[in-house]
């Protein structure tokens, strides 16, 4: 069971060492699911004195005021018999004190480092080690005495200041109380009662120390007290004489004051009955076993409690993503690696595996046929039109048997109008192209890490998309063209051919069309133009799948990577600058990981031991 006081004390300093500490934190605190035995006390109490007693060696500041300025987290370590007394403060990891008056003094100046020479408080605590042969394994957190006036130098504000200090680590529900009253004062004006009553009204948290019993007026004792009938607790309270003002000047040692302190109350006559369970070596053993039975009972709600935390601090540092590399070709590799990420996720919504892609095959199969029949070629095919160009395509020369030129004419004066629906269904499938282009940038987690780099590659993304619709454009246009360019042949031969209905010769050129032969014509080109688009309906969407689409998949980013080797250092790093507050977040986060993932495998190994 002493592997669990030492595993808890172990985990204690880590969390100190990465400042978690029991401050409020927007990040998770392992601290607070540790048990620890909090030393609460009104100043002038004996409550230093009672430490001082536990440990058996004088280290605590002393003087008048409030002394205690910070919370001090004691670890005492059992070491064998002869071993040479010690101390170590984590902020010191290197440096073994053997004089304890030095330990007093490092404990003042640490205070002053936080605080300044000032007389306030701070609730960032002191971690002290103790390995001797004379403690038992425990741990303890000297609390500020709590006070009702503000001395010189203080604040207003330092008597609620020290009160919310002393709630914050007494209220949480691992925390065992050790409230400290003096005996030769009314248990009812006790700050350390009052408090614990007040977070603790069940008593079940809270072990009693009753000291100065040797200075209560004569005639007085407490009996009624140490018995559990003037206020009851969970667990039977513990008298404690400490060394007088006078012991403490003439220096006597702790094993003396020990000494007597077991005589006064072995022959004491209203003590003789408890003396089996007073005194500061029972207290210090109590407490060792009391806080072991703690730490047992709780190991399986911090396993759980350690678990669920690594899980929630592995998500959120992945949704933060990976720290940066420092050098050129780490930034340049970080780059690739996001823009292929981006890339496959655009790709994946172009082949369905994500949503988004179908809806160009939409544009191919509604929005391409709709336009085109639209097209009435009421315009280009109306009566007077026809006639205006047959005749104009005569020349001063009448056909003889067909007009050729006048067909060649208005079919290429009907086709044209196909380009525009030919157009529209290039720009519709850039703009599906470009929609995607911002969703897949959205999904890249890893590009809401650097805005930089998001905008760049976006940027360079739509400059492809627009380079490719503009080829797209080209190609698709030139194939409206080609048909006016050259017209199938096959479809006129399979007309059948009557010369009368050219017209007489002989006639004049004005008169030589009648409506009836003009309706066959118009109705001729109509036939052409319809088989015309029908074949433009399918050779439409191949030419902008082959421009636009295959080419998005293949070549989206081509040119942005070509830049991206002719980019200096620094234009490297611009881009994979992030928000500062990310960087401190994750670094901070990862720390604190590793703190749990170590604690996690400290626990495994040594909780179930025993």
């Amino acid at each position: 069971m002493e592997n669990l006081i030492s595993l808890v004390n172990k985990i204690q300093r880590a969390c100190t060492a990465l400042g978690d500490h029991g401050e409020a934190n927007a990040l998770p605190t392992l601290w607070d699911a540790l048990p620890a035995i909090a030393v609460v006390g009104g100043q002038s109490s004996g409550k230093s004195s009672v430490l001082e007693s536990v440990v058996g060696k004088d280290f605590l500041p002393r003087g008048s005021g409030i002394v205690t300025r910070r919370p001090l987290v004691l670890q005492l370590h059992k070491i064998a018999e002869g071993s040479r007394e010690y101390a170590e403060f984590l902020h010191l990891p290197r440096k073994r004190f053997t004089d304890f008056a030095a330990v007093r003094k490092e404990i003042s100046d640490e205070t002053d480092r936080e605080t300044g020479r000032s007389k306030q408080i701070s609730s960032v605590p002191i971690h002290l080690s103790i390995f001797s042969p004379n403690v038992v394994n425990l741990t303890l957190i000297d609390l500020p005495g709590l006070t009702k006036v503000a001395v010189d130098g203080q604040s207003e504000n330092i008597v609620q200041d020290i009160e919310n200090m002393v709630r914050a680590y007494i209220e949480k529900p691992n925390c065992i109380i050790l409230a400290v009253s003096p005996a030769n004062q009314d248990l009812a004006t006790s700050d350390a009662i009052k408090i614990s009553r007040e977070v603790d009204p069940t008593g079940e948290r809270t072990l009693g120390v009753l000291t100065k019993i040797d200075l209560m007026d004569k005639g007085t004792d407490a009996v009624e007290i140490l018995e559990g009938k003037s206020y009851r607790l969970k667990f039977p309270w513990v008298g404690v004489v400490n060394r007088s003002q006078q012991d403490i000047n003439k220096n006597v040692d702790m094993i003396a004051a020990r000494r007597r302190e077991r005589e006064y109350f072995a022959t004491t006559p209203e003590y003789k009955h408890l003396a089996h369970r007073m005194g500061s070596e029972h207290l210090g053993k109590m407490l060792s076993k009391h806080l072991e039975t703690v730490i047992k009972s709780k190991i399986p709600g911090i396993q759980s409690l350690i678990a669920k935390t690594v899980s929630d601090l592995e998500t959120e540092l992945s949704r933060l993503g990976k720290p940066i590399a420092a050098d050129a070709g780490g930034k340049l590799y970080s780059i690739m690696e996001i823009c292929r990420i981006f890339d496959q996720i655009y790709k994946e919504h172009l082949d369905g595996v994500r949503p988004g892609g179908d809806k160009i095959y939409n544009v191919f199969d509604n929005q391409l046929p709709a336009a085109l029949k639209r097209l009435q070629f009421d315009k280009q095919l109306a009566m007077e039109n026809i006639r205006k160009l047959i005749t104009e395509a005569d020349g001063y020369q009448p056909h003889l048997i067909a007009p050729e030129q006048g067909y060649r004419r208005l079919i290429e004066s009907t086709l044209i109008t196909i380009r525009g629906p030919a157009e529209a269904a290039v720009d519709a499938v850039h703009s599906l192209l470009k929609d995607l282009i911002h969703k897949a940038i959205n999904e890249t987690l890893e590009l809401r890490q650097y805005p930089g780099l998001r905008v760049e590659v976006t940027n360079a993304a739509i400059e492809s998309l627009e380079r490719m619709r503009d080829e797209s454009k080209k190609a698709t246009l030139q194939l409206v063209d080609m048909e006016s360019s050259y017209l199938t042949v096959d479809f006129f031969r399979k007309l059948p051919q009557d010369v009368e209905k050219g017209g007489n010769p002989s006639h004049s050129i004005f008169d030589r069309y009648n409506d009836s032969y003009l309706r066959r014509i118009g109705t001729t080109v109509l036939a052409y133009v319809n088989m015309v688009c029908s074949s433009l309906r399918n050779s439409i969407p191949k030419s902008i799948v082959y421009c636009q689409v295959r080419e998005a998949k293949r070549s989206l980013l081509d040119h942005f990577f070509a830049d991206l080797g002719k980019l200096e250092q620094k234009r490297l790093s611009s881009l994979l600058n992030e928000d500062p507050a990310v960087m401190e977040r994750r670094a901070a986060l990862a720390k604190r990981l590793e703190l749990y993932r170590s604690a996690q495998a400290e626990i495994d190994s040594v909780a179930w031991s025993k």
